[in-house]
């Protein structure tokens, strides 16, 4: 009991000295190996813990809840499709398990899949009425169909009910267009204060007041609950920027000089949007979107899946099998990559894949879609920064949590598309946000003959498209293009720190 609250609490290390004895005596109970699963989750150790889940799952093969927690394992390993096929089967097993519905509903999301996963969801709901979870994230796809009205009514029945519901507080503050007041900063406060508040929650609570703060100008307090927010998520995320950028180091020298690649034009029904989150990756998505030719997907997980499925096949990590690759070899990665994404083009011809870290893939991407188009959104390095550290981002962002990470991060994401682009320099377009803010008229025209699209007229009306749009900038885009989305300067020497940590100049009013 003790190892299983310690592993509800994300803490893994406590939660291991708790299991151990147990895990001595008994190395092949099955609920000891669930929790020895989700140690090695927390940890990363994500093949161990399926492995180790495996096990478990061998020896209760009609257990409901463990085929929940496997769902949960490959989900936290990037394997969404695999984790709903699991989750499925728990549902199947029990019907009545709200847990297993609501995972699915957020497995479903992160393929892509929200027609589906709303109807899951309010199967979770109607089974739990207290999920707070599910409720908040109902309330989230409400948002992405642009109804921002009924998401705030949710969030606000929601936190009726449970005032420090951590995650209904985050969705209010990040809607971007609904500013918290004062009442809501006073509630905010008073819920951090109140006894058996979660972690998780301390975290939503701590990111939606920087955000009321920051709206109300107050900006030093405002840095102060960024800092304690970021600050508990340090102590469960584990990040070593050393190691990340060796691994960048390593995938961009593989593909340097370019290898030889699937032949032909394959690929060029789609477009990549890469970036650093945070860059109006949104913004390029819709803009794209808004022409009669392409379909805006959004983040889809497919291209990292793949070269994942091929690791796996060989028996090696990327990039170390790069070098024995064929071109039809590539062609298959390719092929594969395209018959996952079908569904994307059964309306219009192309298609928009937007996850920002393919940015690491570009290489890859152009190995495997010679004729794929790669749009790489770039913002000024400071407002990218500090937009990343304001934002909850999900657990695969791990350096957003300080500025030493985060300027890290930057650098790479700077040396490896700055050599990408010279290597392929057809297929690869730098956009500049600050280009497009200050001319963008001739920016759009530039990226649609990029692009190899005909010019039209709705995309400088892209604010009009009323597709879903799945990332925090869902209302933004629905607006005209602003022109005061930086931030940096309302702050003024209180972000020094990262200026220093990026190689600027300090601030100079």
């Amino acid at each position: 009991m003790a190892a299983g609250q310690a592993l509800d609490a994300g803490r893994a290390d406590e939660a291991d000295r708790h299991l151990a004895k147990a895990l001595a005596a008994h190395p092949d109970h099955p609920e000891v190996l669930r929790m020895k699963a989700g140690i090695l989750s927390l940890r990363g150790q994500h093949p161990d813990a399926i492995r180790a889940m495996q096990r478990a799952l061998d020896q209760r093969p009609q257990d409901a809840p463990s085929w929940n927690t496997m769902g949960s394992l490959l989900g936290a390993a990037g394997d969404y499709e695999a984790a709903a096929r699991m989750l499925r089967r728990a549902c199947e097993l029990r019907p009545d398990l709200a847990l297993a519905w609501y995972n699915l509903g957020v497995m479903l999301t992160k393929c892509v899949r929200n027609d589906e996963a709303i109807g899951v969801l309010q199967r979770a709901v109607a089974l739990s009425p207290a999920h707070v979870d599910a409720r908040a994230l109902l309330a989230d796809l409400l948002r992405t169909q642009g109804k921002v009205g009924e998401a705030v009514a949710e969030y606000r029945r929601l936190l009726a009910e449970q005032p420090a519901a951590g995650i209904a507080w985050w969705g209010l503050a990040d809607l971007k267009t609904h500013q918290l007041d004062e009442s809501d900063i006073a509630r905010m406060r008073a819920a951090l204060q109140l006894g058996g508040v979660s972690e998780n929650d301390r975290v939503n609570i701590g990111f939606a007041l920087a955000k009321a703060l920051d709206d109300a100008g107050r900006y030093a307090e405002s840095l102060d609950a960024l800092a304690g927010a970021n600050a508990i998520v340090r102590r469960y995320l584990a990040w070593s920027a050393p190691a990340f950028s060796a691994s960048v180091a390593a995938i961009s020298d593989a593909f340097d000089p370019p290898p030889a690649g699937a032949p032909g034009a394959l690929g060029r029904e789609a477009i990549f949007v890469v970036s650093l989150p945070r860059s109006g990756s949104t913004l390029i998505e819709q803009i794209l979107a808004a022409h009669s030719s392409v379909e805006g997907a959004g983040e889809l997980p497919d291209l990292p899946q793949v070269i994942a499925e091929e690791s796996r096949r060989r028996g090696k990590p990327f990039p170390q099998w790069v070098g024995e690759m064929q071109p039809a070899d590539w062609a298959a990665l390719g092929e594969r990559y395209l018959e996952r994404t079908a569904r994307w083009r059964r309306e219009r011809p192309r298609f928009i894949d937007k996850l920002p870290n393919n940015w690491m893939y570009i290489g890859a991407i152009l190995a495997m879609l010679p004729g794929a188009r790669i749009v790489v959104c770039r913002r000024d390095p400071l407002e990218t920064c500090f937009s990343c550290y304001r934002q909850k981002l999900d657990a695969n962002n791990g350096y957003a949590r300080n500025f030493e990470d985060l300027a890290a991060f930057w650098r790479d994401f700077d040396r490896s598309v700055t050599r990408s682009a010279a290597l392929h320099p057809e297929s690869v377009r730098e956009n500049g946000y600050e280009a497009l803010v200050a001319d963008p008229q001739a920016q759009i025209r530039e990226l649609l003959a990029f692009c190899q699209l005909p010019f039209e007229e709705a995309c400088l009306h892209f604010h009009e498209n009323k597709r879903e749009v799945r990332s925090p900038s869902a209302t933004q885009v629905r607006q005209p293009l602003r022109r005061d989305t930086a931030r940096s300067s309302r702050y003024g020497s209180l972000l020094d720190p990262l200026r220093k940590a990026l190689g600027l100049p300090a601030y100079a009013p």
